[in-house]
């Protein structure tokens, strides 16, 4: 029975609230760069839209098809990625997958708002899923970087 108190702790109102109103939903219409990621586990999906001007994000849009920790994820990387630098972002992504993984510390600000997922860290299942927008979003950053650049 215990495993049922933890699956409840871990769907705490935090986190379905986050889930319930993930900011900068949908597509951009002429984004720089856009990634699809997937997690071939359980099949959640995370597309990333980006425009960056002077080397951080001015435009943001994601389309998201994940479970409630996935949604969390993309609603606090949401809020916090239009001004975001991609050192930012690729830091925020390697902290939080030292997080799930590791037992490291909640990712610094702007993308500290991931502490919330703390108690995921014991459901392995659950980390590609949680991942996805902050490896989508570095993705995109890097993707834009080089059209920058051509």
């Amino acid at each position: 029975m215990s495993g049922d108190s933890d699956l409840v702790k871990l769907y705490s109102q935090r986190i379905l609230a986050l889930a319930a109103d993930i900011p900068h939903l949908g597509r951009l219409g002429a984004p720089e760069a856009s990634v699809r990621k997937r997690s071939p586990l359980c099949g959640s999906t995370v597309t990333v839209d980006v425009v960056v001007k002077d080397g951080r994000i001015a435009d943001f849009a994601q389309d998201v098809k994940a479970c409630a920790l996935g949604q969390a994820a993309a609603a606090v990387v949401g809020a916090a990625a239009i001004g975001a630098t991609r050192a930012q972002v690729e830091t925020a992504r390697d902290q939080l997958k030292a997080m799930l993984k590791d037992g490291g510390p909640a990712p610094e600000a702007p993308f500290d708002g991931l502490e919330v997922l703390l108690p995921a860290r014991e459901y392995k299942n659950r980390h590609a899923s949680i991942l996805l927008a902050l490896e989508a979003t570095a993705e995109a950053m890097a993707e834009a970087d080089r059209a920058h650049c051509a």
